[in-house]
């Protein structure tokens, strides 16, 4: 069986981070190993969450993984809370033997802002983690800071490929901006893959709410496509439709939550497509 292992925190509730890329690698039929940052009573949506920073676990936890043997098939590394996690997870990718798959989701940034606590320091090794990735996923906020170019609410097709290609010269062989809108609408992917020059792209129509976490279960899904074998196109495909319909069903229930959405409903529209 092929073993992902993810770099996140544990948020306990909340569906984001490692308890939405447990159940969902999981449930794609691969062995999910965790190297969890921290552990917050609830995601940061809430008020007076508490907060338990693991960065002193993490490299006992690798040294541990290492006198056993254990190997990856890909590392995916989602929100690292601070410089110091961040150069733990370069290390650990430049001593993991095996040449797994990196992903690197540099979640830092949505919106226009960077999450509180976070600084433009921060976004400057954050892009040397992205060097060492062979695909990145950054949504349009976290690409203009990548890339020190000012946000704005909307790209034109042809900015999105320039930024792309440009995101793609710090070192990755592919790189998919998230959250992008063309047309009125719509919201979707879209992707380049730098070792033949092609682009790709995905979008679906756009729910009337968004949801914290989503972002979570995109690249989740993503990395648990390309790992089954799946090709950029489809892996980009299912993880916009994963999240859809995810959504979708979150607003067909009665007094839904807002702090999250209901993927667990849309795990069986998931497996069907692997």
């Amino acid at each position: 069986m092929k073993r992902i292992v993810t770099m996140q925190d544990i948020s306990c509730i909340g569906k984001c981070s490692l308890t939405v890329a447990l159940p969902i690698i999981s449930a794609m039929g691969i062995e999910t190993a965790i190297l969890p940052t921290a552990v917050l009573s609830t995601h940061t949506m809430f008020k007076g969450f508490t907060f338990h920073d693991l960065t002193n676990e993490l490299e006992p936890v690798i040294s541990h993984w290492k006198k056993e043997g254990f190997t990856f098939s890909a590392i995916y590394t989602g929100y690292l809370g601070s410089i110091e996690q961040i150069a733990i997870a370069k290390h650990f990718i430049d001593t993991t033997e095996g040449n797994p798959l990196v992903i690197v989701d540099p979640c830092m940034a949505d919106a226009g802002k960077l999450y509180t606590g976070f600084t433009l320091e921060f976004v400057e090794e954050m892009k040397r983690l992205c060097e060492k990735a062979d695909i990145i996923c950054p949504n349009i906020t976290e690409a203009c800071l990548l890339l020190h170019q000012p946000y704005k609410e909307s790209f034109s097709e042809k900015e999105i490929k320039k930024m792309l290609k440009e995101l793609c010269k710090f070192g990755s062989q592919k790189a998919i901006m998230t959250g992008v809108s063309l047309q009125k609408n719509s919201i979707g992917a879209y992707g380049y893959d730098a070792d033949n020059d092609t682009y790709t792209y995905y979008f679906t129509e756009e729910e009337t709410q968004h949801f914290h976490g989503t972002g979570d279960i995109w690249a989740s899904t993503l990395t648990g496509c390309l790992v089954n074998g799946k090709s950029l196109q489809e892996s980009i495909q299912i993880a916009c439709d994963f999240v859809k319909e995810s959504i979708h069903l979150t607003l067909q229930e009665e007094n839904h939550n807002i702090y999250g959405v209901n993927f667990e409903q849309a795990i069986p529209s998931l497996i069907k497509k692997l």
